[in-house]
């Protein structure tokens, strides 16, 4: 991430009880009962370490990181002793936190605005997280519990803080939806493994795009180039409840393309249900469509400069941009394309400085078919 760019808002919670009977043999921390038992029988509490060791990984990154956490064991005693500056967004009132401490304090992080959330525990706390972000915040576990079936976990608390890292430098990190998973303590008590499937959230994961040798890189830019708009098309199908604001550029021509529409190369068309309801619109006609009805944005940047709005797509005003909201923008660019920008921010010049501030911060840009990345968008 280059100086300039909004610092990346990164959310830390920790379930202070996560793995707490695995060393007791008690097959998992879940109930008051068992963290009793527990503590009778002398165990320690890890999580925090264990997040210790991730945070670590940042250090020398706090100039690029703002970061929010729960109070004491929760986070902040971690934080503090990592000498990292951070906010504290929520408080327990009890040392014995509970499942409802964790998801308060997960409700908090997202209403702050962060961009990732890294939390600490095993599939229990993943459960938790899920219930409250679901698919609408990025979030990745330390691993730190009994039980790890969910697939949102970092393989070791250090490779989840060097993910992170990546992210905060401005490397490509790929996003993809992984599963929460959890299984019937009593009935593994019992010998018996019984997982059951809770949801899906988003997680980042470290980039792993290897190009074809044998291929140029034309070659592959043009076969990225059709997955991405294989993708997207397919999308537009399956959602015709949906306006969607095609921008201009020869990616979203190639969109265009693939569902048998006109398209306006250098202008901004309007898609619903595999029709163009309206060609080449101004920003007036084009407000006036997307204030009466849900509406998404597939946009690209233009290449070697990173911009995304501000440069040749004016009918995308403020107005229209804020009618269709941040979390309905569809942004596509090949990882050669955002490669390219060697790390610098893609762009956004609205010509109103606080709607550019408001739409700054990462990004999950499409990549190829059902393919993201996160990347910095100021």
């Amino acid at each position: 991430m280059t100086t300039g760019a909004k610092a990346f808002r990164l959310g830390v919670v920790i379930n202070p009880f996560a793995g707490i009977g695995g060393a007791m043999a008690l097959k998992g921390s879940d109930g008051e009962e068992i963290r009793a038992q527990a503590l009778g029988m002398g165990a320690a509490k890890q999580a925090n370490d264990k997040m210790r060791r991730a945070l670590a990984k940042l250090k020398g990154l706090e100039h690029l990181l703002t970061l929010f956490t729960a109070s004491g064991e929760m986070g902040e005693d971690c934080c503090r002793s990592l000498h990292l500056s951070h906010e504290v967004v929520y408080t327990t009132n009890t040392a014995a936190t509970q499942a409802s401490d964790t998801e308060q304090a997960v409700q908090a992080l997202v209403q702050t605005g962060v961009d990732l959330i890294l939390f600490a525990g095993g599939d229990g706390t993943a459960r938790n997280v899920c219930h409250i972000v679901e698919d609408s915040v990025p979030v990745l576990g330390v691993p730190a519990g009994c039980k790890i079936h969910s697939g949102v976990y970092a393989v070791t608390p250090s490779a989840a803080g060097e993910v992170v890292a990546k992210m905060l430098t401005g490397e490509l990190v790929s996003v993809r939806q992984a599963e929460v998973r959890d299984i019937d303590e009593q009935a593994f008590r019992q010998g018996r493994v019984q997982a059951r499937h809770f949801g899906e959230m988003q997680v980042p994961d470290e980039l792993t795009y290897v190009q074809s040798v044998k291929m140029g890189g034309r070659e592959d830019e043009s076969m990225v180039i059709n997955e991405i708009a294989e993708y997207i098309s397919e999308m537009i199908l399956e959602e015709p409840e949906y306006l969607y604001v095609m921008g201009s550029g020869s990616t979203v021509a190639e969109v265009m393309s693939r569902l048998g529409l006109p398209n306006t190369l250098l202008g901004v068309d309007v898609v619903k249900d595999g029709r163009v309801l309206a060609a080449d619109v101004t920003a007036r006609q084009l407000f006036d469509l997307v204030s009466d009805a849900p509406s998404r944005l597939i946009i690209t940047a233009i290449g070697g400069q990173g911009h995304v709005f501000g440069r040749g797509n004016q009918q995308l005003s403020p107005a229209v941009l804020q009618a269709i909201g941040r979390d309905n923008f569809y942004i596509a660019a090949s990882k050669q394309k955002l490669q390219q920008l060697e790390g610098r921010p893609l762009r956004c010049d609205t010509g109103d400085d606080a709607l550019d501030s408001a739409l700054s911060g990462i990004i999950a840009v499409i990549t190829g078919y059902d393919d993201r990345v996160y990347y910095p968008l100021h």
